[in-house]
């Protein structure tokens, strides 16, 4: 049966492979990676579909970024191995990560996607139309979503990757980390 568990660093190789497979090797010329450049994914929220042969067939991943002004997540990107797009693992790993995203305290996610497949999770283009990426999007698929209240409200200006933000751990103690807007505001108070 499939599963869901969270990334292991020895998925890399596996995952980045995926992810040319479902978006092509020029992916990172995309606006979106000048926001992954020199930032980490946050641990607790790189996900990975395990089928039943123990191949990973889907991954995704959130990252820690300041939207105009207030820390949110960049979710993306979301990979689907080409050939078992369509069989609900996309939505399975969104629900999950969300879910995930929510418990740890996140407010806000920001995503650039197709808003026919992100707006039944929730994602707006209102909530992201006052802010702005490093780079040409297509507006219509930069969308916003509150996983608390008034998570975006005011939100205006730059999207950037945060000053200290933190690279994945790799060791045991990543486990009992606190998420990354906990660490944030902490570093605010300093």
């Amino acid at each position: 049966m499939s599963h869901i568990r969270l990334e292991r660093p020895d998925d890399a190789v596996a995952i980045e492979l995926l992810i040319d497979r479902a978006f092509g090797s020029d992916r990172k010329a995309k606006t979106v990676y000048k926001l992954r450049a020199g930032n980490e994914p946050i641990a607790q929220l790189c996900f990975v579909v395990i089928d039943d042969e123990g191949a990973i067939v889907g991954s995704i991943r959130y990252w820690p970024v300041i939207a105009g002004g207030r820390p949110a997540l960049l979710l993306g990107p979301v990979s689907i191995e080409p050939t078992k797009q369509g069989q609900g693992f996309g939505k399975a790993l969104m629900h999950h990560s969300l879910a995930v995203a929510r418990r740890l305290g996140h407010a806000a996610v920001i995503l650039v996607g197709d808003p026919e497949y992100y707006e039944p999770f929730g994602f707006r283009r209102a909530l992201a139309e006052k802010l702005q990426l490093p780079g040409w999007v297509e507006e219509r698929r930069f969308l916003g979503l509150e996983l608390a209240t008034g998570g975006l409200a005011g939100a205006s200006g730059p999207v950037s990757v945060p000053l200290g933000a933190k690279p994945r751990p790799t060791h045991p103690e990543a486990a009992t980390a606190p998420p990354w807007p906990a660490r944030a505001a902490a570093a605010s108070r300093r």
